[in-house]
């Protein structure tokens, strides 16, 4: 409503010189013409007002009241100052509106100018209802000021059995994006209450699924519950144990709930390593039906291979059984044995090392002509006759100064006295044999 009211206008004096101008002429205070009317019927009355006293003063004082109503000017700009008002209330921040369309499966107690509320406070109200074939499209408009998330979703809520119903928006907004003007909220996203009826429906539509037309059409119903009751007679201590360890079995199953979730989440990971590695799979089972295959082919040789293994075994018993002593005085030499090898483990390392070479030295070494083992004249080392010496122990003393004394003449390229005391003018046999022959 607006705050500017008309001021009182003189009814009885207007209708009063009307009545008295003859004719159904505009009034004098309208500001959109028709005063000409009045004017003549006034001027044609001049002369009877003056002629009676008191009509002159009733006519003056009605004239006078006429001549003070609003003029044209103010009431336009009170029209101006109308729709500066209106203008003022549609820009001013905050005064603004959301339109937005939700569809429901129905919209039973929802009619339009029903609330829509946030959290149970009503933040606008229903524009339109319209049926759409399966589903009521439902227009409403909420005030601006209020910000809804973009994925809002909506319900209708009915506080009581027989009270009008109103839109929820759901859920409150914290952060993010906002519900836009215009947004469609779609019926996977709104939700309506169950209906009365149609609980009573269901409850009618048991009641005749177990009555006599239905399940007890020929008793079966009930000599269900008789058989039950009669079952159930006396067995209420056992049931009460039953349903207390059930609900130990429950509790134990809560607490042991991480480890039956991860195993059934072991579970998925395992199912779904088989599902991305299907042909793998099948080409396993393929091959493992190619197996069975096969070794049903061959189960008569596979019979007898067992049946022989089976003999083997017995005769293998006996054996051990006969032999029990030797064995394991065998086992303990091996036993023996085995420690010797583990604690010279690294000598020999080092023999499985050298004896490919060594063996092949000595048969290049080996003379098949003279059956002797020929070596190399390398006595230009010092230390090499000591540690001939050294290799040698039947030798004595003087015969391995006289070996040093023999090296060294043939290190200065002197005809040397060796061992068996040969002259020096016969020609040396340097071989290992000719040095080492006097030894022998």
């Amino acid at each position: 409503m607006s705050p500017f009211t008309m001021p009182s206008l003189p009814r009885r004096g207007v209708r009063h010189a009307n009545r008295r101008s003859g004719g159904l002429s505009t009034p004098s205070w309208f500001p959109f013409g028709g005063g000409g009317g009045s004017n003549a019927g006034s001027a044609d009355n001049a002369a009877p007002a003056a002629a009676d006293g008191k009509s002159s003063d009733k006519a003056s004082s009605a004239g006078g009241r006429v001549a003070g109503l609003p003029t044209l000017p103010l009431v336009a700009g009170v029209l101006v100052l109308l729709l500066l008002l209106a203008l003022v209330a549609r820009l001013w921040p905050g005064a603004g509106s959301v339109q937005a369309t939700a569809h429901f499966p129905r919209a039973v107690g929802l009619f339009v100018g029903s609330d829509v509320r946030i959290l149970g406070v009503k933040v606008g109200e229903v524009k339109e209802v319209v049926p759409e074939g399966t589903s009521v499209r439902v227009e409403f408009e909420y005030d601006d000021k209020y910000k809804v998330p973009r994925d809002a979703k909506a319900a209708v809520v009915a506080p009581s059995v027989v009270s009008d119903r109103y839109v929820q928006l759901t859920p409150v907004y914290e952060s993010g994006p906002t519900l836009a003007d215009g947004a469609d909220i779609p019926l996977e996203q709104t939700a309506t209450p169950v209906e009365l009826d149609r609980i009573f429906a269901s409850l009618n539509d048991l009641n005749v699924a177990l009555g006599p037309e239905g399940a007890n059409k020929d008793g079966a119903l009930s000599r269900l519950l008789k058989v039950g009751a009669d079952n159930l007679d006396g067995q209420g201590a056992a049931m009460n144990a039953t349903f207390r360890d059930f609900s130990k079995a429950v509790e134990t199953l809560n607490s042991g709930k991480d480890d039956l979730f991860g195993t059934v989440r072991n579970l998925q990971v395992f199912t779904t390593a088989l599902a991305q590695n299907d042909q793998q799979v099948r080409s396993f089972n393929q091959n493992l039906s190619s197996v069975a295959d096969q070794l049903a082919g061959e189960r008569e040789e596979l019979s007898a291979a067992l049946r022989n293994l089976a003999v083997a075994l017995g005769e293998v018993a006996s054996f051990v059984r006969d032999n029990r002593k030797n064995l394991t005085a065998n086992i303990s030499g091996l036993a023996e044995v085995t420690e010797v090898l583990v604690s010279q483990r690294d000598a020999l390392e080092e023999i499985l090392e050298v004896a490919p070479t060594a063996l092949s030295n000595l048969q290049l070494a080996y003379n098949p002509r003279s059956g002797t083992l020929d070596t190399r004249n390398n006595a230009q080392h010092p230390e090499l006759g000591p540690a001939l010496c050294a290799a040698l122990p039947k030798l004595s003393d003087e015969e391995c100064k006289r070996l040093s004394g023999g090296l060294e003449a043939l290190e200065k390229g002197e005809p040397p006295q060796l061992l068996g005391g040969a002259s020096a003018s016969r020609a040396p046999d340097l071989t290992l044999g000719g040095i080492l022959g006097g030894a022998r």
